[in-house]
């Protein structure tokens, strides 16, 4: 048993170390997730935006420290550039760029590393005061670590990334890496999420039985579905087969398409025809499942927070979906894919708030 302090100093009652900080300083707590979380869905954007503009690939070198400093003059800025001009995206695609052009994408993703070192100073300076003052203790404080691990995961992983877009011959990163990168991200979003939506004060309603598996089984297809929008946006196979709701044609593409690269494994990656098509039939599936799942709670608890939840979650799935055949349709003009990839973070926020509110406190 320990003694939990509030912000102001005040002694709280006596709590187990598992428990959650109480009273106010709970709201504080939750507070500064929400915030931390909506600092990664900006970061997913920016990151959307790196990708959409060829920014990615601006910057050659990996410097955590010293890399939060741009080029401040001329010399600096040219030096910059000759090491943008020696790799294969700068030979093959951007050839005879301008230094002003280069400033342009070197923007975007120093501002995009720029945002992973804020949200490292966000996440870890209140996490030293509220554990210094006993607001955070126990499993809680050992949850936040453990995400806070896999936000430095997340960094490396970058780079790795990166650095799959820097060998000859490559003018972009490798998909399946841009894929993880992002799938990592999300992963963090929904940890986030979870556990402040743990410190939501639930004394004035009880436990929200009977959603049984669904809202669970959702935050699943959820991940899956950007797991599989990873690779969409990765081999850039949102720019081909612009028609809805036949592909290529057909409302199933042959076999014989689907599965044309040998080993046939590999076409789940870099056959653009199967992924994009991956993606559309688990996009049906979702909001499939989501029109089932608020049907259903609104036939066994008509007008109760769940119910109200689970018909919100399909109205977004399904407006997300609608999106994504606009962006489809459209050819990914950058507003439309901005706006496809943040709504998938609403979508993931929005079940994984439902699934921690349908188990027991």
């Amino acid at each position: 048993m320990a003694v939990a302090v509030s912000p102001e100093g005040v002694p709280l009652e006596r709590l187990p170390e598992t428990e959650a900080p109480q009273a106010g300083s709970r709201t504080l707590v939750r507070a500064w997730i929400y915030t931390l979380a909506a600092l990664v869905v900006l970061m997913i954007a920016v990151g959307g935006a790196t990708r959409l503009t060829g920014s990615g690939l601006s910057i050659t070198e990996w410097k955590p420290v010293t890399g939060a400093i741009p080029p401040l003059t001329d010399q600096a800025w040219q030096a910059e550039f000759e090491k943008y001009q020696r790799i294969s995206q700068y030979e093959l695609v951007n050839k005879g760029m301008t230094l002003s052009e280069f400033k342009f994408i070197y923007a975007w993703e120093w501002g995009h590393r720029q945002l992973g070192r804020l949200i490292g100073l966000v996440f870890f300076v209140p996490l030293i005061w509220f554990w210094f003052r006993g607001t955070i203790k126990g499993k809680m404080a050992l949850t936040l670590l453990g995400i806070g691990a896999l936000g430095g995961l997340q960094g490396a992983i970058g780079w790795i990334m990166v650095a799959s877009g820097l060998e000859p011959g490559m003018t972009a990163v490798a998909p399946i890496k841009l894929a993880l990168h992002l799938t990592v991200a999300s992963v963090i979003l929904a940890c986030l999420v979870w556990v402040a939506a743990g410190l939501k004060d639930r004394s004035a309603f009880p436990t929200e039985a009977g959603s049984g598996f669904a809202p669970h089984v959702l935050v699943g297809l959820v991940l899956a579905q950007i797991v599989l929008g990873g690779l969409v946006a990765g081999s850039k196979a949102g720019y081909t087969y612009n028609t809805w709701p036949l592909m290529d044609g057909s409302l199933i593409p042959p076999s014989s398409a689907l599965f044309v690269v040998k080993p046939w494994i590999e076409n789940f990656v870099d056959n653009v025809l199967l992924v994009q098509f991956n993606h559309r039939v688990l996009a049906y599936a979702l909001v499939a499942f989501a029109l089932w799942h608020a049907w259903t709670m609104h036939r066994r608890a008509p007008g109760s927070g769940a119910a109200r939840r689970a018909k919100g979650i399909a109205g977004l799935a399904a407006a997300q979906m609608a999106l994504g055949i606009v962006t489809l349709l459209l050819v990914v003009p950058l507003w439309a894919g901005l706006a496809h990839q943040v709504l998938a973070m609403a979508v993931l926020a929005m079940v994984v708030v439902h699934a921690r509110m349908c188990v027991a406190k």
